[in-house]
């Protein structure tokens, strides 16, 4: 009996690491989580798995501990960098690929799904854990913790985690461009959200600017997360477009929000705080000029952002003005009857006594019948 051989690549070939880039993070995993069962190892593993800089207050509760931001919370992005690209590979092999085969989309539908899904998946978890983060500390029931105490130097762990988790989201999309074979023409647009949710991740969380991070992120995901639902939906079936316009007044909403929760928290919350000094190595960055700085970035972030919006929104009302105009012709066009239509297929002229006459009244001459 003969065996199929099953298809190798050459090590370190764009095949292999495609195809295995899954499981070679996995080992890594493994050998971080065998690691700590060991006690010379088991120090470095904990710097990959757990935040680092932890430090005990003493208060009113009891001790409490905190944590603050240095360079060996790389390590620990890393290892959930790795985690992140297993995670995508488990949602595209065992959800979105199961789907793709039912709904036999083109080359582009399926990549524009295929990212839909995945973005869709993690704002849905992003939503949920900042919502959670925000209710517990406090932020949600009072909006003077934003700003009060700047700067908010020590984190609470579920605080730094969350940051820890954004950051590693975002940093594991640059390498998925290649893993999932994106298109050049469609790198340019994934590198723009990807490089802006980092600098402001990445801005809010070195300028201990977390507390409004977190809120802000909350507004986000909750409108990232219909859109790509909205999308997801269309590329099911172009008529269901519904879900377009509840994401609509989210978006404008979600905007509304971030500018005057910005504003009230930098322009006027932080201009009121006893110190205005800069001292980064006590964390405090709180300057007019730092202050400027920030909102004019918020503001043009944000602009930019309904600028996109507002193309959108005209290229989908020329659509559907295309799509009614279209629509219309085919309603007005006359509709022929079949008895008129086999009128027009027959010969030109008239029949007179049983007999075909020309136009110019003489009988056509019948054709003669060769003898076979």
């Amino acid at each position: 009996m003969a065996f199929r051989r099953r298809k190798t690549y050459p090590i370190f070939s764009q095949e292999f690491v495609i195809h295995n880039h899954a499981d070679i993070g996995f080992f890594f995993i493994i050998c971080v989580l065998i690691g700590l069962m060991f006690e010379v190892t088991a120090k470095t593993a904990f710097i990959f798995i757990l935040p680092q800089y932890n430090s005990s207050l003493q208060s009113l509760d009891g001790e409490i501990v905190y944590y603050h931001y240095g360079a060996k919370d790389l390590v620990t992005i890393l290892f959930y960098i790795i985690i992140a690209i297993i995670l995508h590979a488990i949602v595209q092999e065992y959800v979105l690929d199961k789907i793709n085969r039912r709904l036999h989309l083109s080359k582009v539908k399926q990549s524009r799904f295929n990212e839909s899904g995945q973005l869709a998946a993690f704002h849905l978890a992003s939503m949920f854990w900042s919502l959670y983060v925000a209710a517990t500390e406090g932020f949600l029931s009072n909006p003077k913790t934003l700003w009060e105490s700047y700067p908010h130097v020590y984190l609470p762990f579920q605080v730094k985690f969350f940051y820890l988790g954004q950051l590693a989201y975002w940093l594991h999309a640059l390498p998925e461009l290649y893993f999932q074979k994106v298109k050049k023409e469609e790198i340019p647009r994934q590198l723009q959200y990807i490089v802006l949710y980092l600098l402001h991740i990445g801005g809010a969380y070195l300028l201990n600017l977390t507390r409004l991070g977190v809120i802000l992120l909350l507004l986000q995901s909750v409108s990232e997360f219909l859109f790509h639902i909205a999308r997801l939906f269309y590329f099911i079936d172009e008529n269901n477009q519904k879900l377009f316009n509840a994401w609509a007044v989210v978006f404008v909403v979600s905007r509304l929000f971030t500018l005057t929760l910005s504003v009230l928290t930098i322009g006027f919350g932080l201009a009121r705080a006893e110190i205005h000094t800069f001292n980064p190595d006590k964390g405090n960055f709180n300057t007019l000029l730092f202050r400027m700085i920030v909102l004019l970035m918020m503001c043009i972030s944000q602009t930019w952002m309904m600028w996109r919006f507002i193309h959108f929104q005209l290229r989908r009302w020329r659509e559907s003005c295309k799509e009614q105009a279209a629509k219309k012709k085919t309603a007005i066009a006359p509709v022929i009857p079949k008895q008129q239509l086999k009128v027009l297929k027959r010969e030109s002229g008239y029949h007179e006594n049983g007999l075909l006459k020309a136009e110019n009244g003489s009988t056509p001459r019948q054709k003669k019948i060769k003898a076979p």
